[in-house]
C-alpha cells in the first residue's frame, strides 16, 4: 500500500529547503506519494522579513543555517532579495501546476530559484518563467495569477494548515500517522518511514471471501 506523505512548507523558510534534502534521500525507492502543502509564515499584510537589515537574522544564518547546509551538503545562500517576498502568489502558481500534474516539480523549482538563484519569487514574471521551464503554458499561468484564479484555493489551503492540521511551524512532514517537525536526519526519516510502511501493510493475505462473492 502506497504511504501517503504531506509536507507543509513555505518557500522563504530556509529550514524547509534544508529539510528537503535528507527527506528526499530517505524516500528514494520507497512506495510513497508526496503532497506538498502550502504554509505562509508571514501572509500579507504582515510585515515582511528583511534579514539583510536585521543583525539577529544575519547571525542566525551564520550560526545555524550555513553550518547545517554545509553538513547536509546543500547548496544554498541567503537571497539578496530583501525584504523577502510574500509567498501567496507563488503558492497560487503551485495550485495551477498541481492541476497540470507538475506540483512537485514546481515546488522544487521555486525553492531553488529563491535559495540558490536569489530570484524574487514574489514577482509574477519570475514565476511565469519558471512555469515555462517546466513545460507549463506560460500565458495561461500568467493569466491565472494576474486574475487571482487560485486565490481562494490558497486561502482554503492556509485554513486547512492553520486550523485543521494545526501546523504551527515548518517544515512539518506528516508521514502516515506520524509527524516529523523541523530538519531531521535521513536516518530519522527512514526509521519513521519503515515503521509507517510496516503499520500500513495488510495483516494477512490468506485465503478469504469478499463482498463480491469471490472465494
Amino acid at each position: 500500500m502506497t504511504l501517503q506523505i504531506k509536507v507543509y512548507s513555505d518557500f522563504v523558510c530556509p529550514f524547509c529547503f534544508l529539510g528537503k534534502a535528507p527527506f528526499e534521500e530517505a524516500i528514494k525507492g520507497k512506495d510513497v506519494e508526496v503532497e506538498w502543502m502550502p504554509f505562509e509564515l508571514r501572509p500579507s499584510p504582515a510585515p515582511k522579513l528583511d534579514p539583510w537589515n536585521d543583525s539577529s537574522k544575519l547571525q542566525g544564518w551564520e550560526s545555524y543555517i550555513t553550518p547545517t547546509a554545509n553538513k547536509l551538503g546543500v547548496d544554498m545562500r541567503l537571497p539578496r532579495v530583501s525584504p523577502h517576498p510574500y509567498t501567496g502568489v507563488a503558492f497560487e502558481g503551485y495550485h495551477y501546476a498541481k492541476e497540470q500534474g507538475k506540483g512537485n516539480e514546481y515546488m522544487n523549482r521555486v525553492f531553488k530559484a529563491f535559495f540558490q538563484e536569489e530570484q524574487n519569487i514574489g514577482e509574477i514574471k519570475v514565476l511565469t518563467k519558471i512555469a515555462g521551464e517546466l513545460g507549463l503554458d506560460e500565458q495561461a499561468f500568467r493569466d491565472a495569477l494576474e486574475t487571482g484564479t487560485y486565490k481562494e484555493a490558497q486561502q482554503q489551503a492556509l485554513q486547512h494548515a492553520y486550523e485543521e492540521a494545526r501546523i504551527t511551524g515548518v517544515p512539518t512532514f506528516v508521514i502516515g500517522n506520524e509527524r516529523v517537525q523541523g530538519v531531521a536526519s535521513k536516518e530519522m526519516f527512514e526509521k519513521v518511514l519503515s515503521q509507517q510502511i510496516e503499520d500500513s501493510a495488510p495483516v494477512s493475505e490468506g485465503l478469504q471471501c469478499d463482498l463480491d462473492g469471490h472465494c
